[in-house]
């Protein structure tokens, strides 16, 4: 009917029709010419996620010459063709808002959404206010900055506007009092995200119409102490991380008619306030982040038309009330990230409208409440991270809208029973003690995009052709079990592997188990590839150039590595190590630097020399080449990985001196070139003050040719180990992140307190310096004791002599010390008997005297900790020490080294047992021969007096 009323209109009164047509293609012109000053950039607009909210470019359907009121995101008043709303929301738009844009030539708009666009940090035009008659103005994250005469005059032109959002533009310069004189018509703001500055009105929650305010994440704004008034009409409320006070909060059930309540990320409440729980038409009640300091009170139960609960991440403790049982409305509740205890109650299952289950992260503990017919809409379950023990419930199997069950990280044992639900799209159940085969229910899943069934005791064979009818799959993890991996022909996987999720993989892990063959990998976009510790033989297959992470260590891969997979152009980590590759290093490895983090080819059979040449840009963090049969020398090119934290050359057939400049690699933490032929000096001939090493916390040059006096420049260098660079990090392990954000640790072989250690994790606090078993000479330096947070030290089997500086005494992290296989001399400082952690001492095969220090960890040490030292005495060798009285202080150091007094103790003591024996010798030739004759009367009357004595003496005893 309408089409017809407008043709006999326009009939009957064709200067209608004129008018109609002029403004409409006015209309059209300017905004053909607004979409032409921007480009089209997806980027520009983030709008993922959003609800109700689709991205794409919208103006492209704005053709010249075609109707405007047709286009995407146009609205016309139909009676006269002017444009009255332009909704170009996640539009791609791009560039710089200029201030006369043809836009302002709309007069008769009424609605403008311009939000998640990318303007260029413009300056909002003052000229919006040129729209008097808009009702609704959205310029979200658009990258406006708001400037405060622009946002005054928008304020005051604008005094229709029913609907205004600004959320995330930049108002730090502005103060929220700008706001003060909004419309009394308004009926929606929101600013969050806007670091708005001072004080925000009080009246803005007098106005009559407001249902929504948003004043969230403006962390410098306060609200004045004020009562909310019980005639308002707020539904939406959100104040979360803003500073408010508690008067506020104990007025908010006055807003009795509030059905959205967000006050996360403050922290004053001294528990969940009784006028939020008197709130009984909210529907949403979100506090995550905040700072609770108690439990969750009953009173909670109080709201009964409750939907949404959020109280995630806000310290609260105690047991989950039971009253939560009476939110028989309850769709969302999420409890995760606090320190809840006790068991889950069994009132939760009254809650029979709920979509969204998630206490992760608590101290929960018992068992699930189980009830067939529980949560009959349940989509998410979130449990993870819990105490929770027993058998899984039976309404997980049952549950016929679940699609994403999270019970990872506690646990729950018993075996994993049969699905009766197909609508599963993610299972996570790793780190249980689930035990017994995989139900075969779960291989029907044509949805299930995640598995991960990781380290459990999960037993059986299963025959990867049952996961044919998975072909949505994406990531499938079922390490660290027990399974034995088969196909319809061999013990290999080649069969399934064309079958299963062929476009969809992109993480694969069968790492720990017992797979034995690999043919080759189908998989079009594999990212991450685990097949470690297997039992895989033959050659190495190479998987599709999409492969961002490729882990095959300890394995029994044979023949070389082919120069195609360095077509993967974004390959990150690459672990080889611990198998039986042979043949030269692809030299294209050093084109990969630019994507390369982690390279470890350890403990192959690789020869050849050392490659490769990286280029400029390298991110190598982590290169490890030890145990193969490599010949030198290394490479300058290396110095291009600037953030190079970790190289190990050890074990090798490297025939060179120091690589002195690798001192310069500002990030280097780890270098290992144990066991190689490198020889000569390590002194340093530069008189440049170049800090070498500075961050090096393990430094291991054992087992090579070294010669001439300890590195004291390099030790005045170590910074890390001195401590002057504070070690900021909050890891506790040495380590890489790929881009997908998961954490590779590297590993290192050390000699640790006289015993050979793989370690696959390094500590980020170990120091340690092992120089042994190569020829230095001289004495150890005194500036060891400067090495604070020294953890070991190995100097053994060199030719070191004189004494053991007291300034060992120093390291008081020192946790084993070897000094074997020298020629020290001297005695053991006895300020080593203190040092708190020392658990390991060699100090055997020396030249070392004097009596072996007492008490603390000294008493713990054996025998064999001294051997090969004959002066040494005391416990624990046999040898005791008879000391008559202490030397005087001027003859011996303090340290127990030698004086520099050239008429000493020894001469003395030598003195005195030739005295004696000269002395026995007298005397024997004295009564032999009767002359002279004065000494033998003199003996002979001193002798007799003594007879005569004691026969006196024997006489007054008998009377």
């Amino acid at each position: 009917m309408a089409p017809y009323l407008f043709l006999c209109l326009f009939l009957f009164f064709p200067h209608l029709y004129a008018s109609f047509s002029s403004s409409g293609s006015h209309s059209c012109s300017s905004l053909i010419q607004f979409k032409d000053s921007f480009s089209i950039t997806e980027d520009a607009s983030y709008c993922n996620g959003i609800a109700g909210l689709k991205s794409y470019p919208k103006t492209n359907s704005w053709k010249e010459g075609t109707d405007c009121c047709s286009w995407d995101g146009v609205t016309c008043d139909h009676l006269n063709a002017h444009v009255i709303a332009l909704d170009l929301s996640c539009s791609w738009l791009y560039g710089n808002f200029p201030s006369n844009s043809t836009l302002f030539l709309l007069p008769h708009l009424q609605k403008l959404n311009l939000a998640y666009n990318e303007f260029n940090l413009s300056e909002i035009p003052s000229e919006l206010g040129r729209f008097t008659s808009l009702l609704y103005l959205d310029l979200s994250s658009t990258g406006f900055v708001g400037d405060k005469h622009a946002l005054e005059g928008l304020v005051q032109n604008l005094t229709e506007v029913r609907h205004l959002f600004l959320d995330g533009m930049e108002m730090a310069s502005v103060n929220a009092h700008v706001f003060m004189n909004l419309s009394s018509s308004l009926r929606s703001l929101s600013l969050a995200g806007c670091d708005l500055q001072g004080k925000f009105p009080k009246n803005i929650f007098d106005l009559p119409n407001l249902n929504l305010l948003n004043l969230g994440d403006n962390q410098n704004l306060n609200l004045d102490p004020l009562k909310l008034n019980r005639s308002s009409n707020l539904e939406h409320l959100d104040l979360s991380w803003t500073s408010f006070s508690t008067e506020f909060i104990d007025s908010v059930d006055n807003l009795q008619a509030l059905k959205y309540l967000d006050l996360s990320g403050n922290s004053f409440f001294q528990g969940l306030s009784v006028s939020i729980t008197n709130l009984s038409c909210l529907e949403q009640l979100i506090i995550s982040g905040a700072n609770f300091f108690g439990g969750l009170p009953d009173s909670v139960g109080n709201l009964v038309s409750l939907k949404f609960l959020d109280l995630s991440y806000s310290n609260l403790s105690g047991p989950v009330p039971k009253s939560l049982g009476n939110l028989l409305q309850l769709t969302h509740l999420d409890l995760s990230g606090n320190q809840l205890n006790g068991q889950i109650p069994l009132s939760i299952l009254n809650l029979t409208q709920l979509e969204y289950l998630r206490i992760a992260g608590n101290a929960l503990k018992g068992s699930i409440p189980d009830e067939v017919t529980a949560f009959p809409n349940l989509i998410s379950l979130d449990l993870t991270n819990n105490l929770l023990s027993g058998a899984l419930p039976s309404w997980l199997y049952t549950s016929p809208s679940l699609k994403d069950i999270k019970l990872s990280q506690n646990q729950f044992s018993g075996h994993i029973k049969e699905f009766q639900s197909k609508s599963l799209e993610l299972i996570e159940l790793q780190n249980n003690k689930l035990q017994g085969p995989l139900p075969s229910s779960i291989f029907q899943f044509l949805n299930l995009t995640k598995l991960n069934l990781s380290s459990n005791n999960l037993t059986g064979v299963i025959a990867f052709s049952m996961f044919s009818n998975l072909p949505n799959l994406e990531y499938l993890d079922l390490s660290y079990n027990s399974l034995s991996l088969t196909s319809n022909t061999t013990s290999s996987i080649p069969r399934w592997m064309q079958e299963v999720g062929n476009d969809s993989l992109t993480y694969l892990n069968v790492s720990h188990n017992s797979l034995t063959e690999v043919e080759h990998f189908p998989w079009k976009n594999i990212e991450v590839l685990d097949l470690s510790s297997n039992l895989i033989s033959g050659n190495l297959p190479i998987p599709a150039s999409t492969i961002n992470v490729f882990l095959i260590s300890n394995n029994s891969f044979n023949g070389e590595v082919s120069s195609l997979i360095c077509n993967a152009a974004f390959l990150e980590i690459l672990d080889l190590s611990h198998n039986n590759l042979s043949g030269t290093i692809p030299q294209c490895f050093g084109n990969l630097s630019n994507s390369l983090l982690f390279l470890n080819l350890k403990k192959n059979k690789f020869y050849g020399t050392i490659p490769p040449t990286f280029a400029m840009g390298c991110q190598l963090s982590n290169f490890n080449l030890n145990g193969n049969l490599l010949e030198g020398p290394l490479k300058p090119s290396i110095l291009n990985c600037n953030g190079l934290e970790v190289l190990d050359l050890g074990n090798s057939k490297i025939n060179d001196t120091f690589p002195h400049w690798l001192g310069s690699l500002p990030q280097l933490q780890v270098l290992v070139l144990k066991s190689n032929q490198l020889h000569g000096s390590l002194c340093v001939n530069s008189s440049k003050s170049i800090p070498f090493f500075s961050k090096i916390q393990i430094f291991d040059l054992s087992s090579n040719y070294f010669s001439g006096p300890l590195p004291v420049r390099y030790i005045n260098s170590f910074k890390a180990i001195i401590n002057v660079e504070k070690i900021g990090s909050t890891v506790s392990y040495m380590g890489v992140n790929d881009d997908g954000g998961d954490f590779y640790t590297y590993s290192i072989g050390i000699v640790m307190k006289g015993q050979d250690r793989e370690l696959v994790k390094i500590f980020t606090m170990w120091m340690i310096v092992d120089l042994s078993n190569n020829q230095f000479e001289g004495g150890i330096p005194k500036v060891i004791g400067k090495l604070n947070l020294l953890k070991g030290l190995n100097v053994s089997h060199n030719n070191l002599n004189g004494n053991i500086p007291t300034s060992i005494g120093n390291l008081t992290s020192l946790e084993w010390l070897d000094l074997s296989s020298n020629r020290l001399s001297g005695t053991i400082p006895n300020r080593l008997a203190d040092l708190p952690f020392l658990s390991s001492l060699n100090v055997s095969e020396n030249q070392l005297h004097g009596q072996i220090p007492q008490g603390k960890q000294f008493n713990t040490f054996g025998n064999d900790s001294y051997e090969g030292n004959k002066g040494l005495c005391g416990f624990p060798v046999s040898k005791g020490c008879n000391i008559i009285e202490p030397a005087p202080p001027n003859v011996l150091e303090k340290d127990g080294s030698k004086s520099n007094i050239a008429f000493g103790w020894k001469v003395v003591l030598i003195g005195y047992g030739c005295g004696v024996v000269f002395g026995m010798f007298v005397g024997y030739v004295v009564f032999q021969t009767g002359k002279p004759k004065w000494l033998v009367n003199l003996v002979e009357n001193q002798h007799e007096r003594r007879r005569r004595r004691k026969s006196k003496e024997g006489n007054r005893s008998s009377r």
